[in-house]
């Protein structure tokens, strides 16, 4: 049975007075100075890129709008050609490199079209590493072509050297066939009154991803909202505590909250107000709750597992 109308709204929402009060939150342009502000900027991130300090983030995350017409909250982005999408994004990466430190990483997320742009521009100017495909449990079927239930995002950095924490993400996974030694023992997988698991390690696809619904606690009316779980990943693989991780495009937020839960300084910008206050209002949410669905006992979990995940110790 599906929702109710009633039921159906979404779990972190805005009214007046959380609007007039999130205001005050915001890091006004003019406080800007040499030391990099930790929070939320309303603005276009390209135009104020130069008023931010140079060489001060460990991590961009950069989830621009894809070469898609979207609607984000009255405010449109037209699809365009190919070439000048490249265009549009070759001015971002321009902008914001020189805010990167030598042994920063960035992810740049996009779809297939946009993947197109996102490689020739990225590989111009860092190190290309990998490209992660993750599947959408949903998307749009088509009578004449296939079903787009995929996103990219590429793992590029500054230089050579970079941080990667791989024990930090390993994926946690049922064992349907397990291998045992000689003597009989488990082989890479642990025995528990929950199943048979092993924690095996990351690969560039990610078939894990539950993209925010109507009951779960994160979700927002952004209509490009990224899941907790996914930027998660990414924080944890490619900082540590205290790094500071930057996301110009901020939108829903999420890099900013998922940032703060996991001990990281973070600043986000984003050209609507809207979207700013919803970032604020999930930060304050994130300081009573820092929890992160689909992560437990410092592990990633495959979807349909939670029972697991409760129990596990």
């Amino acid at each position: 049975m599906k929702p109710s109308k009633a039921s159906r709204n979404r779990s972190v929402e805005l009214n007046n007075l959380d609007r007039q009060r999130l205001r005050s939150r915001l890091i006004s342009i003019s406080e800007l100075s040499t030391n990099p502000a930790i929070g939320t900027i309303q603005a276009d991130s390209l135009a104020i890129s130069a008023l931010l300090p140079d060489r001060f983030v460990d991590l961009l995350i950069l989830d621009p709008p894809y070469n898609l017409s979207k609607n984000f909250n009255g405010l449109r982005f037209e699809r365009r050609s190919v070439e000048a999408y490249t265009a549009w994004l070759e001015a971002a990466i321009v902008a914001f490199k020189p805010l990167l430190k030598p042994t920063a990483s960035l992810y740049i997320c996009g779809d297939w079209l946009s993947s197109a742009s996102i490689y020739t521009v990225a590989s111009a100017h860092f190190t290309v590493h990998n490209r992660i495909t993750w599947e959408r449990e949903k998307g749009r079927g088509a009578k004449a072509n296939w079903k787009n239930s995929s996103e990219d995002i590429w793992f590029c950095t500054v230089s050579n050297q970079y941080t990667f924490n791989l024990d930090a993400v390993k994926l946690r996974r049922r064992v349907l066939a397990p291998y045992r030694t000689i003597d009989k023992t488990p082989k890479d997988w642990e025995v528990t009154e929950q199943g048979n698991f092993r924690d095996t390690h990351p690969s560039n696809f990610w078939s894990d991803i539950t993209i925010p619904f109507w009951s779960m606690p994160e979700n927002t009316e952004h209509p490009t909202q990224k899941s907790e779980k996914l930027i998660a990943k990414l924080i944890l693989a490619s900082s540590n505590p205290g790094d500071f991780v930057f996301d110009p495009f901020v939108g829903s937020g999420t890099t900013s909250v998922v940032a703060k839960k996991l001990d990281r300084r973070y600043l986000g910008i984003d050209f609507n107000e809207e979207y700013c206050l919803l970032t604020e209002r999930r930060l304050e949410l994130a300081e009573n709750d820092r929890r992160i669905q689909g992560w437990s006992n410092g592990v990633f979990w495959e979807r349909n597992t939670l029972a697991a995940q409760q129990k596990f110790h």
